[in-house]
């Protein structure tokens, strides 16, 4: 996810159309914060794995704290999301400096891994909500824009697709009785399905796949993919939309928002949440500093292309209790 700042001098078009610059290089108090966060992320994402791979801890939720070594078996799980946030992260980063723009490095984000001991849930968080980076600079035109915001999904996804198929490999079909219950069963977005299909071939009604930590890591990054692809405001999907049809940008996100408010009540109660923060965040997205600079064929293909990615990722109902 990236986050961007509008044009400070309020002249359209300005004279001449020239890199802002890349801006002052990280200072140590900036950096030491950026490790700080990417090691407390480190350590929740492993508690979370760990939660994941040892079921013991459904009778004892404290022998974390009696035998702390076991959340070295969250490691798996640890490596395999981090690895995912920092290609989207890191794809947003370079393709900014390509552009010589002022970025931030990432600002990990680390999440409690224990709610769902609270709730009585099997632990599915994933101890992390992500991770973004901060355009300081004004994106120079719609090309720019277009690459800032197809680098970051398109880069997770190059590391998705393979941990998803890892994962999977180490995840056991399993046949279940009719009307058993499945507890918490997770969405299936297109593209899962097609790995899916690729490791086990077709299931049959009864057959379920009891995912690898691995494997959860994989999904999760297609659900990153998909919300960060939201066609709305300023994430990643909104800078697509905005540079491939700037006009329409702010009536497709509002159309999005409401889309989004339907699928919650009739499906997932969770975009609900979705369409508040997204309100809370701003439908409005700043103008490109070079407006007026058109989208070469290349980048129209791209933008097609991402379009596709959040078609393949999107989950109207990404978690259901079974």
């Amino acid at each position: 996810m990236s986050e961007l700042t509008s044009d400070p001098s309020g002249t359209w078009p300005p004279p001449v159309c020239e890199p802002p610059g890349l801006g002052e290089a990280p200072r140590l108090p900036r950096i030491l914060v950026h490790v700080a966060l990417f090691l407390a992320t480190i350590l929740t994402t492993m508690m979370a794995g760990a939660f994941q791979a040892d079921m013991s801890f459904f009778q004892n939720p404290w022998i974390l704290f009696e035998t702390p070594w076991i959340i070295f078996k969250g490691i798996p799980f640890a490596v395999s999301i981090l690895a995912i946030l920092t290609a989207h992260e890191m794809g947003h980063y370079f393709m900014s400096r390509r552009h010589q723009l002022n970025v931030s490095l990432p600002y990990y984000i680390p999440g409690p891994p224990l709610i769902p001991f609270v709730t009585g849930m099997p632990p599915m968080l994933p101890g992390t909500f992500g991770a973004i980076i901060r355009i300081r600079s004004p994106i120079m035109d719609k090309r720019a824009l277009l690459d800032v915001g197809c680098s970051g999904p398109l880069s997770g996804l190059v590391v998705v697709v393979p941990v998803l198929m890892v994962g999977l490999y180490f995840s056991q079909v399993i046949t279940l009785p009719p009307r058993a219950g499945l507890g918490i069963a997770l969405g299936e977005p297109l593209l899962f399905r097609l790995v899916s299909w690729l490791m086990f071939g077709s299931l049959g009604p009864n057959q379920h796949v009891l995912i690898h930590p691995v494997a959860y890591a994989g999904w999760l990054g297609l659900l990153i993919t998909a919300l960060n692809l939201l066609p709305v405001g300023q994430l990643d999907g909104g800078h697509v939309i905005y540079a491939l049809f700037p006009r329409w940008h702010r009536h497709i996100s509002i159309a999005f928002l409401g889309m989004l408010v339907v699928i919650g009540i009739l499906a997932w109660p969770g975009w609900l949440l979705w369409a508040a923060l997204l309100i809370f965040l701003g439908l409005r997205h700043p103008r490109p500093y070079c407006d007026w600079i058109a989208l070469d064929r290349r980048r129209r293909i791209l933008g097609g292309l991402t379009i596709l990615v959040f078609v393949l990722t999107f989950s109207p109902m990404p978690i259901r209790l079974g």
